[in-house]
């Protein structure tokens, strides 16, 4: 694993150049801003975000999975499991941890302050599925550890989920779509951008809905599945009620909006969300 940051970087701009190329090329829906007055401050946050987890949390995910490896934590540690089997369950219980985890930063109005800049986006593409704020990112690395740690999974494990998540998350968020005859039979295995793109409708009850970043199962099984957004996906508004002037997309505005106005009317315990 001494390879992990190569691996992880390579994958990220593997990824982010395809999704970028095909929005350009082919893009699902007019934009209502530029790149140049978007990609600034969303980049901004990911180099951010890079810099505060380094800081604040020097061991990575990998490397804690390594530390519980060699001491026994964990379930899967402590279970006659072939090595593979380890790896496919880590990654598919992984995914189902990040699907509740973001189940409940929906569902708890201070929660929902945090996250609430990455749907405050005023267009929706590839830089959307990297733009969260800096405390949501080490909130969710510390449940990520937590998780890792309860599982017990292997460091290849949670290299393959670490890349597949950042894959999938700009894959779901991208300005792009797949045709009608795929996109029904891809996203029973993968959420695809129309499926996500759902979740970022200014309608909260489709704001509350498709939770799921890569696998597409626990929105299916728990309730939470929206096919199609009402007004369908070229003439849905994208965000949210709040932050919706342009200048929301500056980054000090960005970085400041949990501290700023009422929780709103999306967090899922509110009242215009039940």
């Amino acid at each position: 694993m001494t390879h992990e940051a190569a691996i992880r970087l390579d994958a990220f701009i593997t990824v982010f150049t395809a999704m970028a190329l095909w929005e350009a090329v082919a893009p699902r829906r007019t934009r209502s801003y530029s790149r140049l007055r978007r990609w600034p401050s969303n980049l901004a946050v990911v180099a951010l975000n890079t810099v505060f987890v380094r800081f604040l949390l020097p061991a990575t995910a990998v490397s804690l999975a390594l530390i519980g490896e060699k001491r026994g934590w964990g379930l899967l540690n402590n279970l006659p499991v072939p090595a593979w089997t380890a790896v496919v369950a880590s990654v598919v219980l992984l995914d189902a941890a990040i699907y509740l985890q973001h189940v409940m930063f929906h569902a708890v109005p201070a929660l929902w302050r945090v996250h609430r800049m990455h749907h405050a986006d005023l267009d929706f593409d590839v830089t959307t599925g990297a733009r969260f704020h800096p405390i949501e990112i080490i909130l969710s690395m510390l449940i990520k550890f937590g998780a890792m740690v309860a599982l017990g999974a292997p460091a290849l494990g949670v290299l393959v989920f670490e890349v597949l998540l950042n894959a999938t998350s700009m894959l779901n968020h991208g300005n792009a779509g797949l045709p009608a005859c795929l996109e029904h039979y891809v996203r029973w295995f993968v959420v695809t951008p129309d499926m996500h793109r759902v979740h970022h409708s200014i309608v909260v009850n489709e704001t509350n809905s498709n939770f799921g970043f890569n696998l597409p199962w626990w929105d299916r099984l728990l309730g939470t599945y929206r096919d199609q957004p009402a007004a369908g996906h070229e003439a849905m508004t994208i965000g949210i009620e709040q932050f919706r002037e342009a200048r929301e997309l500056s980054l000090d505005r960005m970085l400041l909006q949990p501290f700023r106005g009422p929780a709103g009317a999306y967090a899922i315990t509110s009242r215009r969300a039940a």
